[in-house]
């Protein structure tokens, strides 16, 4: 058995969250914050069997998509100088995903 820990940006986790219940896999979600851009996140705990890794894998990967948004960052505050914010273009979505081998497992 594998634990998989994926974490999603918020606006694929919804999407991904009912096909992986679709495909009958066991999910826990949690809200979560982190990043260069300290945008929402979901993290997801899904128990997988060892066979079943690849369809929860591809899963994963169908439904969470790179893509570019320009988001504005301020400059460094010098003294003197006005600040001036830059918009910078910026890749957001994917998935970043752990799996770990389980070596117990009990459901009460």
């Amino acid at each position: 058995m594998k634990l998989v820990i994926s974490i999603v940006q918020d606006v694929d986790a919804d999407t991904l969250v009912e096909e992986i219940i679709d495909k009958n896999f066991r999910v826990t979600k949690m809200s979560t914050t982190g990043g260069f851009l300290k945008s929402g996140n979901t993290t997801l705990l899904i128990g997988v069997e060892d066979d079943r890794i690849d369809e929860l894998l591809e899963i994963i990967d169908d439904n969470c998509k790179t893509r570019e948004v320009t988001k504005t960052i301020q400059t460094i505050n010098i003294p003197g100088q006005a600040m001036i914010p830059v918009p910078i273009q910026v890749k957001i979505g994917g998935a970043t995903v752990f799996v770990l081998n389980v070596e117990e497992f009990k459901r009460y």
